[in-house]
């Protein structure tokens, strides 16, 4: 027998047997695993069969991208009628927004995109910086958007389409993040009035629909306010949405707070840390990473919730869709427009989803099984 060469625990890694690694090993194991997964392997490739061709001869093959009218686009093609999108995507884009003035939206996105950056990337160069620009912005961007000190002012009853969406969204997300961690630092402090305070709030806006507040936030609003008093609608939504949201915020880092051992506040305290510093470099840093799945969960949640505003009156692409689905010319069209809709809102949830895996298998500290 011919002996080993190597001396003992010095023997190279073998290369893992080919039935085990590769696409074939893949689909043997998520796809054919056993008979309950083929079955429902073939159902899924039989139901795909019958979907994607028509499907995709609906909505790129015998669509029209041209035209003046629905009935223009039903005597070039048999199929969608994206001509009625393309005509209409600036009103979907900017709403009602004055043409002229255009750019500022344009600038104010382009602004959220920098200011992102060193919040969710976190090698951004200059990041100290740019966090500094970030806590800015939304004074910036609500100047762009209004205007006033050298700009034309702008009716926040002008805005529309999916720029409203953004601006419900993430002043939403932005604001309800850090008020949820104080709701759920307050419903775990010692001090009574603080206790029942967070828990009132809380319990009030998860036991009340988010409709129901919009609709209070429109109309009954103006019943305990002075009389005279103008509170601009839009601003009563954000804050409506912004306290929903938190109230939901609460509870999901309220979960990452108790699902620390006792032990992380222990080492804490005997460290001679005060309460906020120990919250600050122990005890949040270890919850909120816990929390990730549930806080972007939130988000998502509350970034679909902003089509609600079309019932009172505020129309995001849903409404803006309807409105111009009731001009005769597009009459009939809703599968196109609802078709658009959805995809916005999906690129836009799946990107936050996906930056949330990110998250967790940066932050991960344990080992992968």
């Amino acid at each position: 027998m011919e002996q080993s060469i190597y001396k003992p625990g010095e023997h190279p890694n073998l290369p893992p047997p080919s039935n085990t690694v590769g696409p074939i090993a893949w689909v043997r194991t998520n796809l054919l695993s056993s008979p309950t997964n083929i079955v429902l392997t073939v159902l899924s490739i039989w139901f795909l069969y019958e979907i994607i061709p028509a499907t995709l001869e609906w909505a790129f093959l015998d669509a029209a991208f041209t035209g003046e009218s629905r009935d223009e686009c039903r005597a070039k093609a048999g199929g969608a009628c994206w001509a009625f999108i393309g005509e209409r995507f600036n009103l979907f884009t900017y709403g009602f927004y004055p043409a002229e003035e255009r750019w500022r939206i344009d600038l104010t996105f382009v602004l959220l995109c920098v200011a992102l950056l060193p919040v969710l990337w976190d090698r951004c160069p200059f990041r100290k910086y740019g966090l500094y620009f970030a806590c800015a912005f939304p004074f910036i961007a609500g100047w762009l958007l209004l205007g006033g000190f050298g700009l034309t002012p702008v009716d926040t009853d002008e805005f529309g389409g999916f720029m409203l969406t953004l601006v419900i969204g993430v002043t939403g997300i932005t604001f309800s993040l850090p008020i949820g961690i104080l709701l759920a630092l307050g419903r775990q402090s010692n001090l009574p009035v603080v206790r029942v305070l967070s828990v009132g709030f809380i319990e009030f806006f998860r036991g009340v629909p988010l409709i129901t507040l919009l609709f209070v936030a429109s109309t009954m609003l103006n019943y305990f306010l002075p009389t005279g008093t103008t509170f601009d609608l839009l601003l009563r939504v954000l804050i409506m949405v912004t306290l929903f949201a938190s109230a939901y915020m609460a509870e999901v880092i309220r979960g990452g707070l108790q699902a620390l051992p006792r032990g992380q506040y222990e080492a804490a305290d005997s460290m001679g840390l005060k309460y906020w510093t120990s919250m600050r470099l122990i005890i949040l840093p270890q919850a909120l990473k816990i929390s990730i799945p549930g806080i972007v969960n939130t988000f998502i949640g509350l970034y679909k919730d902003t089509t609600l505003v079309i019932i009172i009156g505020l129309l995001d692409p849903l409404g803006v869709g309807r409105s111009s689905l009731a001009d005769t010319k597009w009459t009939g069209l809703s599968n196109e427009m609802y078709l658009f809709v959805a995809i916005f809102f999906f690129i836009s949830c799946f990107g936050m989803s996906r930056y949330s895996l990110y998250l967790e298998k940066k932050l991960a500290t344990g080992y992968e099984r």
